[in-house]
Parts: structure tokens; C-alpha cells; sequence
């Protein structure tokens, strides 16, 4: 196995473990026999043959649902599986547990908050390189109160109000000038509500 699927599988790993980053769950999962993988799974998991029945049930379950998410992955998935385990593993101790607590925040939030969270994050994913490097120093730029407030001011908007939000922004990585005219907030032109 290449150390390249090494990395994968590691990366996996950790996607897979969430909920023990997330903290201690009432329910063991069962384990899982090395023949009960799927020629695919096998293949993937190779590197851990010979001590499979060593180790844990929750670790094998883990592993297992790691290849078999691997295996149904693009090409472009595994491309960001990689990077994201790649810059896991450059976080220090401290950072990583900032992590782990901004999950656990995440888990405890009701359901449709944490859909909202899920679907902002992936327009910002969307977004270019330089345009997400732009929002991250202007975020970085300001001030807690401002932060609280930007926080404040997105919570209180609708969906349709966010989505009307992100059409803009496009438009503005595109080059266009955004249309104020509907869902535009109050205070006139020029004043874009801040």
C-alpha cells in the first residue's frame, strides 16, 4: 500500500472517529471480522491484516466505514479527503482540541442550526481561493464585538435573505456589480447595513 493510501486511511480514520472526538457514546459498536470485508474494504485496509483481530470493535467499525466511504468517493473527494487530513495533521495538540470543541459545540446545536452551519460552509467552500483568503482577513480584521455582531446579524437573517446575500457575493467574485435592488438591507444606498 502506497503511503499516499496510508494517508487516506488515516484520514478516514479520523472522519469516521467524530463521535469519539464528540466524547464517550453509550453504545459499543460490534466489531467487525476481517472476512466480512469487502474485497474493496480489504484492499483499502490491507496495511492492518495482520493485527485486525487485535484491534478494538469500535476501531475496526471505524476503519471499515473509512474504506467503504474511501471506495465511493471522486476522485475530487479523495483530492480534499487528503488535504484535509494533511492540514489535521499540521495542527498542534492545542489546536486540534479547539477542534475537537467546536465539534462537540456543533453536535450539541438542534438540527436545523447545525443544516444551516453545514450549508454556509459549503458556499464558502465553493467560493475561489482568493475570495475565501479576503473573508478570512477581513474576519480576522475585526473585533470580537464585531464578530458577535456579524454572528448576530447573519442569525437573524432568512433563508432567502442568506441566499440573496450569497448571490451577491458571487457576483462580486465574477466582477459584476451586485443588484441592490431586491433583499437589499435597509439604510439606502451605501449604507449596507453597517
Amino acid at each position: 500500500m502506497t503511503s499516499r493510501m496510508l494517508t487516506i486511511v488515516a484520514a478516514l480514520m479520523i472522519g469516521a472517529a467524530t463521535p469519539a472526538i464528540a466524547g464517550p457514546t453509550d453504545t459499543n459498536p460490534p466489531g467487525v471480522s476481517w472476512q466480512q470485508l469487502s474485497p474493496g474494504q480489504q484492499q483499502v485496509l490491507e496495511r492492518f491484516r495482520g493485527q485486525w483481530s487485535e484491534l478494538p470493535p469500535g476501531r475496526q467499525q471505524a476503519l471499515a466505514n473509512g474504506a467503504q466511504r474511501w471506495q465511493s468517493m471522486t476522485p475530487e473527494q479523495r483530492q480534499r479527503a487528503e488535504r484535509r487530513f494533511q492540514h489535521w495533521r499540521e495542527l498542534s495538540p492545542e489546536e486540534r482540541q479547539r477542534v475537537r470543541q467546536r465539534y462537540q459545540q456543533f453536535r450539541n446545536l438542534p438540527p436545523e442550526e447545525q443544516q444551516r452551519l453545514r450549508q454556509t460552509y459549503r458556499r464558502y467552500s465553493e467560493l475561489p481561493p482568493e475570495q475565501q483568503q479576503r473573508l478570512r482577513q477581513r474576519w480576522q480584521q475585526m473585533t470580537p464585538e464585531q464578530r458577535q455582531q456579524m454572528r448576530e446579524r447573519w442569525q437573524q437573517m432568512t433563508p432567502e435573505q442568506r441566499q440573496k446575500m450569497h448571490e451577491r457575493m458571487q457576483q462580486m467574485q465574477h466582477g459584476q456589480r451586485p443588484s441592490m435592488g431586491q433583499g437589499k438591507p435597509s439604510g439606502g444606498p451605501g449604507h449596507g447595513g453597517r
